[in-house]
């Protein structure tokens, strides 16, 4: 808009245009940021995240057309490739579908009556057999009460030379739950089926009951709660102070409604707080903590005694943890300018726009890093000093050239990179520290998934035996482990330990232990 004359006006007048000239301002950035907002939202509903997206609405997947979306009449089955002079096999072949699984040979037989000869009606003999195909065949679960019996035994001898009859009772295992008929495995398997199938206890309700077992979700909330109390927490806190000693530690958060905090309202928010050991470390560890705020105080506590980095997204309240780097995450920064590009608009026709622009600076970043994923953390960090440092440098003078207005995207992205200047460049003291906060950001993602099939906790028991659990079923999968026979080892293993008196017999049981039997692995 061309700059208006004011020569001649009264300076009543001349104020008053310029308060117009303020409004119209205040108004243009108005529209702009709401039209950016309308169109991350259009985005987030209808645009593609990947390329079978186009069946998930709001990360939800449908389950009316998944089955349709996903049928391919092209599909190949598991098979083996032959090429010249060797065999290469396939993704996945017949062979290591099957490795594991016990194999039962089905002889389809003529039936007495039917061994006639069609041409002579003289009788047939057996010959041979031929393998025609082989199947998968699913056997659905099988319920039985075991009802335990204390066999006792008698001293003959005894008996016979003092009159007394001396009695020894052979030992029973110990109860997962006492006084309840919750065993090993049925605790194992409710676990499984929320925390690793994102099935709510409703549903596990019904079915039980087509099982024909009468089991109230009530019931089965009370196993997890109390197993998870009783015998989870103590290998959790085992797993935290192994978790403090890592050189960097992951950390984010996300909401989880509590219905019955005190104080507090049920439509408040809570958190879940997740803490993943970098990649530098000998074990994968993930820790969740559930607390009814975001405050930064949580994580200052929880990560109380760490003195190593600190991989984080840009929020203030992790300034409040002592004694720790912070590092930035690119990734975020990435997506704020993706969500700066119009709807409907590619790289290439915006190719000169500001927010493409940082967007390239960014993907250059991430295709960098690629390149240097298999080198050692010192190798790393000698590349990042030759090849991300010019591009960062870059970076930074072009962001002084970038006028964005303010609230919008593109102002949101260049805020953050100035104020996060510092934590975003942190990544090249060290080759251990990687440029996303990821990993935290992929660990969290179970939970969110479950979150979405049962909504909200009831009490904060159960938020904190969720945060339990999801610790131990997450790092068990991190670490290789078969999940349900891994729980079941613990629930059998753990009543029959006393480790309030001898806290390292837990160290036998963490998920990375080798001392783990052989079935608690996948594939091993």
């Amino acid at each position: 808009m061309s700059k208006v004359d004011l020569t001649g006006l009264s300076p009543e007048i001349i104020a008053y245009i310029n308060s117009l000239e303020i409004q119209l301002a205040q108004q243009t950035q108005r529209v702009e940021k709401l039209t950016t907002m309308l169109s991350n939202l259009q985005k987030s509903m209808y645009g593609q995240s990947s390329e079978k997206s186009q069946y998930i609405f709001g990360e939800q997947i449908s389950i009316f057309n998944e089955a349709e979306v996903e049928y391919n009449t092209n599909a190949e089955e598991p098979k083996r490739i032959e090429v010249a002079g060797h065999t290469r096999k396939a993704k996945r072949t017949k062979e290591e579908l099957a490795a594991h699984l016990p194999i039962v040979d089905v002889l389809c037989e003529l039936e007495p009556q039917d061994r006639v000869c069609p041409h002579c009606a003289g009788e047939l003999r057996p010959l041979g057999k031929e393998m025609v195909r082989e199947e998968l065949q699913y056997i659905p679960a099988q319920m039985q009460v075991n009802r335990y019996y204390a066999q006792s035994y008698v001293c003959k001898c005894c008996e016979k030379e003092t009159g007394q009859a001396t009695i020894v009772k052979a030992p029973v295992p110990q109860p997962v739950i006492k006084k309840s008929m919750a065993s090993a495995s049925t605790v194992a398997h409710v676990m499984y089926q929320k925390y690793v199938n994102a099935l709510p206890l409703h549903r596990q309700e019904k079915d039980w009951a087509n099982q024909g077992v009468m089991l109230s979700r009530a019931t089965l909330a009370n196993w997890i709660i109390k197993s998870t109390q009783s015998w989870l927490v103590p290998l959790w806190e085992k797993m935290k102070e192994e978790l403090l000693k890592q050189e960097v530690i992951h950390a984010d958060e996300t909401t989880l409604q509590v219905l019955k905090e005190e104080g507090r309202k049920p439509s408040s928010e809570s958190r879940m707080w997740v803490y993943v050991a970098g990649n530098s470390a000998s074990n994968p560890i993930i820790l969740y903590e559930y607390q009814p705020t975001r405050s930064g105080e949580h994580a200052r506590r929880f990560l109380e005694g760490f003195t190593g980095y600190l991989q984080t997204d840009g929020y203030s309240g992790y300034e409040k943890v002592k004694n720790v780097k912070r590092c930035g995450c690119w990734a975020h920064l990435r997506r704020k300018y993706q969500e700066a590009l119009p709807k409907n608009s590619s790289l290439k026709d915006l190719k000169d726009s500001a927010a493409a622009v940082g967007f390239q600076y960014c993907s250059k970043l991430f295709e960098i890093e690629n390149e240097l994923k298999e080198l050692t953390p010192e190798e790393r960090v000698v590349k990042r000093q030759e090849l991300c440092k010019p591009l960062l440098e870059a970076y930074l003078s072009w962001l002084n050239t970038v006028d964005a207005l303010r609230g919008s995207k593109l102002g949101e992205a260049i805020v953050y990179s100035q104020s996060q200047w510092e934590t975003l460049t942190r990544f090249l003291e060290d080759g251990r520290i990687e440029i996303s906060n990821n990993r935290a950001e992929n660990a969290i993602r179970p939970f969110v998934v479950g979150r979405k099939n049962w909504l909200f906790s009831d009490t904060p028991r159960g938020a904190d035996a969720s945060a339990v659990v999801y610790s131990i079923v997450e790092t068990a999968k991190a670490n290789n482990l078969n999940v349900y026979m891994y729980l079941v080892y613990l629930f059998t293993k753990l009543p029959m330990l006393d480790c309030k008196k001898d806290p390292t017999l837990l160290e036998d049981l963490l998920p990375w232990s080798k001392k783990l039997p052989s079935y608690c692995y996948v594939n091993k």
